[in-house]
Formats: structure tokens, C-alpha cells, sequence
């Protein structure tokens, strides 16, 4: 199980200093990849959007692909993630073309997670019927890969017409496709995950029994796809400031006999207010879960 680190987006984003402090540090520390989330609109009367809480426009969450192809310049080997990347409210070829453009900059280090998205005023603000946003969606995906694989594409589908070959200008991806990894916890996603992507990121918060069932459900929806268990990854994540320090091995190796294959550690939450205590805190956890980086090296 590989350990990554989402990026602490909340509390210091949009410092180029401190994201760089804070990247260099996760790479030397041994972490696997970084994941960078988004939002692109808040709501100033905003309740509840899930898991992720309320986003105003007081919130900061870096643009993914801007923040990634900063990091794929000062980092060296970690890989870059999006966890994830609201793919309907977003137009596809053009996401073709920014992820083709970071994985290019970063000798093939891009992981592109997606999801559907849950905030149904951000979406209609983009231009995107929210209600058909995963029909869209699995489209977009089977666009996305013949962009980034072929020279020329001529599509016609219900959302997306292309004409004559287009194709994408250079440079080209190195990871021909890119991998894509599905987020969200819905049974769509859990199944659109083990047809068609490699990967996905349902974020559970602990291993525990339901856990396990999902899991469970997810492989027979992979094998009854013609694929193999291996085929597809899981990732889940650690939220820190839910648990005790006491509690991190446990929950980490508990995923790990789950089945998971990538495990993201979440500092934001926590009370950290500067890049330096971030810091110290992945520091930590390295210390604590060292165990579980010896199994992943």
C-alpha cells in the first residue's frame, strides 16, 4: 500500500513558498504522491455540501492543474494526483490537454482522479445540467483516452462533436493513457470505477465492517467486468484530525488488509497554521506509520 498526502489546500494554499516547502518536504520524507482536490466556485449562503463541509469564497483551493504543473517542476519522483477533478463541469479537451501537459512536464507522473461532483449550484454556474453529469461523465472518459492516444480523433456523441481528426496539440502525455481513477462513494461510482477506470477513491473514513462489504462489492463489480483484482486500485484515505496519533497504525493497516492500494493522509483539520507545522506533522506520521512505508518501499 502506497502512502500519499493530499495537499493542505485549506490552510496554505495559494503560497508558492510554502507549497513548494511543503512538496519538496513530502518527497524527501518518502510519501508516494500528492493529491490536490478542488472547488472552482464557493456560495456565501452555503450549507452543507457533504464530506468536504461548507466551500464560500473565503475558502482557498488551489486550481489543480495550475498547482500541479508548479509541482511537477520542484519535485523529482513523487507522483501528482487530483482527488479529484469535477470532470462534467469541466470541457473535456481541454482537460485532455492540461493533464497531457502536467504528466509531459512530469516525466509521466499524473494521476488523474475525477468525479461527478456533489454541488449541484457550482455545476449549473459552469454551464452543466447537474442531472445528467454522469452520463456526460462516461463520455468524457472514453474521449479522453482516444485524445490522449490517438493523433487524430473524429467523434460524434451526445455532448462532444469532433470533426476532421482533431487531436490534441503537443506535447504529448508519456502515459499513454493517463490513468484515471474514479472518486466518490455512490454505488454509480463503485461500479463505474470497476468497469471502466483504474482505480477508485471512494474515501471511506474508517475499515471497518460497511467498509469491508464495499470493498467486497467493489472486487465481484471488477471481476464480473471480465477484469482482474489487480487491474484496479483502491484508494482510501487517513482524516488525522478524526483520530488520535494512537490510532493511525491501526487504521492504516487496517485498509491495507482491506485491500487498498494507495492510503492519503489528510492534515487539513487539524489546527496547523503555518507551512512549518504541516511539515512537522508529516514528519510524524512518517515516524508513526513507518512501518507501513517499509511494507510500500
Amino acid at each position: 500500500m502506497r502512502i500519499g498526502v493530499m495537499f493542505p489546500s485549506f490552510e496554505i494554499g495559494g503560497d508558492p513558498v510554502g507549497a513548494r516547502d511543503w512538496a519538496q518536504a513530502a518527497e524527501d520524507l518518502g510519501y508516494d504522491n500528492i493529491w490536490v482536490y478542488e472547488h472552482v466556485l464557493g456560495f456565501t449562503q452555503n450549507p452543507a455540501v457533504g464530506p468536504g463541509g461548507p466551500v464560500t469564497p473565503r475558502v482557498t483551493m488551489d486550481e489543480p492543474f495550475v498547482l500541479l504543473g508548479f509541482l511537477a517542476a520542484i519535485t523529482r519522483r513523487v507522483g501528482l494526483v487530483t482527488g479529484v477533478v469535477v470532470l462534467p463541469q469541466r470541457q473535456t479537451a481541454l482537460v485532455a490537454k492540461q493533464a497531457a501537459e502536467v504528466d509531459a512536464l512530469s516525466g509521466g507522473r499524473l494521476r488523474l482522479g475525477v468525479g461527478v461532483g456533489q454541488v449541484a449550484r457550482e455545476t449549473e454556474a459552469l454551464g452543466v445540467d447537474f442531472h445528467t453529469r454522469g452520463r456526460r461523465m462516461d463520455e468524457q472518459l472514453v474521449l479522453l483516452r482516444r485524445l490522449w492516444t490517438e493523433e487524430g480523433v473524429t467523434f460524434e456523441g451526445r455532448w462532444h462533436h469532433i470533426p476532421d481528426g482533431g487531436g490534441l496539440t503537443g506535447p504529448r502525455p508519456v502515459q499513454r493513457p493517463i490513468p484515471i481513477w474514479i472518486g466518490g462513494r455512490s454505488e454509480v461510482a463503485m461500479q463505474r470505477a470497476a468497469r471502466v477506470a483504474d482505480g477508485w477513491m471512494p474515501l471511506f473514513p474508517a475499515p471497518d465492517d460497511q467498509a469491508r462489504a464495499r470493498v467486497d462489492a467493489f472486487r465481484a463489480c471488477t471481476a464480473d467486468a471480465g477484469r482482474l483484482p489487480d487491474e484496479v486500485g483502491l484508494e482510501v484515505w487517513g482524516p488525522l484530525a478524526g483520530m488520535t496519533e494512537s490510532d493511525w497504525p491501526a487504521h492504516a493497516a487496517g485498509w491495507r488488509e482491506l485491500g487498498a492500494t494507495h492510503y492519503a493522509v489528510f492534515t487539513s483539520g487539524m489546527g496547523l497554521s503555518s507551512v512549518h507545522a504541516h511539515i512537522e506533522q508529516l514528519r510524524r506520521v512518517r515516524e508513526v506509520l513507518a512501518d507501513e512505508f517499509a511494507v510500500a518501499a
